[in-house]
């Protein structure tokens, strides 16, 4: 039976064409696998598969996704991020974390949280900046980080009484089981950028990680700096987001996963 894989043209041009055809003829491709987004099993003779390659510094690892986790791409990741996804990859996965990630002046908090809305669980992520973020090419003390936000289509939410719209363009990088990026739209129509990625994977829970394949989007809620804070439960989060949106220090948007 032949193998239902797609092998992009990215990744056809980083592993050359005799490889290529070599897994769409099923001599190297395996017939199970673990998807490398939802890590539930998949079977590439049964049902439509995805290659994905994670390329490092030094090394590339090539991983097999569900077809409607993740399309067929070339992920580029620090060394330390393969490595660490290698060793982890059937590691039990960790309860949520917060990770920074470094933009140009200020440290952003990223955290995973399951919310519920209108009695419905959705993934989220919370993204608080660590102090005032000023918009390119200005000095001074104002904080942008919210109108620089509007700008890009983020919407101010003044409740959370239903999910916010989808943001098209932007996306969640969720691979290995792990959240590596949120993307951006690339300048002049360009391949999506990192907005945010994590210095190393961030870990989600498995019940964060099956709502999003569920909803195949995540919501992301992004606050000024010492709006939110550090917060230990889903609880104390959702009460920390409800209490930013009725001062109005909130903005959201729906990212479709894995971008397009």
């Amino acid at each position: 039976m032949p193998r239902m894989l797609d092998v992009s043209d990215d990744v056809r041009a980083e592993i050359g064409d005799e490889e290529a055809d070599r897994l769409l003829a099923g001599e190297s491709a395996p017939g199970s696998y673990d998807c490398t987004s939802c890590r539930t099993p998949g079977d590439c003779e049964q049902e439509r598969t995805s290659t994905v390659l994670f390329i490092g510094d030094e090394t590339a690892v090539l991983a097999f996704a569900h077809a409607g986790c993740l399309p067929s791409q070339v992920v580029k990741v620090t060394e330390e991020q393969l490595q660490g996804a290698v060793r982890s990859i059937s590691a039990d996965q960790a309860r949520s974390a917060p990770a920074p990630a470094a933009p140009e002046k200020a440290v952003l908090g990223v955290t995973s949280g399951l919310i519920l809305i209108a009695g419905e669980l959705h993934p989220a992520l919370v993204v608080e900046p660590t102090a005032p973020i000023a918009r390119p090419g200005t000095t001074g003390a104002g904080d942008d980080f919210l109108p620089l936000l509007i700008e890009q289509g983020f919407m101010p939410v003044t409740e959370l009484a239903s999910a916010p719209a989808v943001l098209h363009g932007w996306s969640v990088l969720l691979a290995m089981g792990q959240l590596h990026a949120v993307l951006q739209p690339g300048t002049n129509g360009g391949r999506p950028v990192a907005w945010w990625q994590a210095h190393q994977p961030l870990q989600v829970t498995e019940g964060w990680r099956t709502a999003a394949n569920k909803h195949q989007q995540v919501l992301m809620f992004a606050a000024p700096v010492g709006s939110i804070g550090r917060q230990p439960r889903e609880d104390l989060l959702r009460d920390a987001l409800d209490k930013a949106a009725a001062n109005g220090q909130l903005v959201a948007a729906a990212l479709p996963l894995a971008g397009t």
